[in-house]
């Protein structure tokens, strides 16, 4: 075969599967090797000139790389007598390094379970350089909602805790600061003054500029009072007692009644001021490299 496919002279001659993969330029024997794509290749070839008989020659290549399988099926008619032919062909290919190749189904199963697939958002999230006065903030729940949505600390997901019983909503946006623990094996948790709510599962910049101590069920449950670091209204506010006592009393109410209704106790203390927020802000950053980052180390 000099390489003229479609020469009149060549149309004359009988030809075999070889000369119809010659032309081609494919591989259409048992040798032919494919590890890379998943494709199906159908070739079809009519061939009849004034002195040679008719001549049909059908070429299927399906590859499925899921099953490492391929299969070959060649479809012949000479003059009217047709002939078939099918194969199947597994194989194995193997990289330079002698390793077999993962099947395709086997490398998806493997990046869905990576647990580097989503970042935590308690423990990828940096708290940020200026921590423990300006730190990052994740939002749980949105300004003005009634649902109470939490995080899920083993997958890193939002859940949805519980709809408020009573007839009341979050005041200001609230959430939790990474990277840090308190003693009820929980992350610092925030109030975030600011103009508009924001999504959960989103995180902000905040600084803090206050402390409410609060017992919750018997049980310390602290929370810091900040502003949103790049809100214009609110980020001037460096200390509690620059907010209007009403926003004070707003906050205090709904951390006092918004339980009520479930028939627990919630008693909140005297705001204190913002050195006390950051040295409580340390505390939980000291806690949670002594505990969290510890026993990833072991």
């Amino acid at each position: 075969m000099d390489g003229k496919a479609w020469d009149q002279d060549l149309l004359r001659d009988i030809y075999t599967q070889e000369d119809v993969a010659a032309v081609l330029k494919i591989p259409i024997s048992s040798s032919t090797q494919v590890d890379k794509w998943v494709c199906t290749i159908t070739i079809s070839i009519y061939l009849q000139s004034f002195s040679s008989p008719k001549h049909f020659f059908n070429l299927n290549i399906s590859v499925n790389m899921a099953e490492n399988n391929v299969e070959v099926s060649e479809k012949t008619e000479n003059n009217g007598e047709v002939s078939e032919k099918t194969e199947n062909i597994v194989q194995k290919s193997e990289k330079k390094t002698g390793k077999t190749f993962v099947a395709l189904n086997e490398r998806i199963l493997s990046s869905m379970s990576r647990r580097s697939v989503a970042a935590h958002p308690w423990h990828d999230l940096e708290i940020g350089p200026g921590a423990p006065a300006i730190f990052n903030c994740v939002v749980e729940i949105g300004k003005g909602s009634k649902v109470k949505y939490e995080l899920d600390k083993k997958s890193g997901l939002f859940k949805v805790d519980r709809v408020l019983y009573s007839s009341v909503v979050y005041p200001h946006n609230y959430g939790f600061i990474p990277r840090t623990l308190c003693e009820d094996s929980d992350p610092m948790d925030v109030l975030v003054l600011m103009q508009e709510p924001v999504l959960p599962a989103t995180f902000l910049r905040a600084r803090a500029i206050g402390l409410m101590p609060m017992i919750d069920q018997g049980e310390k449950d602290d929370k810091i009072i900040a502003v949103c670091a790049d809100d214009p209204e609110f980020r001037h506010y460096n200390d509690i007692k620059d907010l209007p006592p009403h926003r004070l009393a707003e906050i205090r109410r709904f951390f006092e009644d918004y339980k009520k209704n479930e028939n627990k106790s919630v008693r909140v203390n005297d705001f204190l001021p913002a050195e006390d927020a950051i040295e409580a802000i340390q505390y939980s950053m000291d806690l949670y490299a002594s505990y969290i980052v510890e026993s990833l180390r072991q």
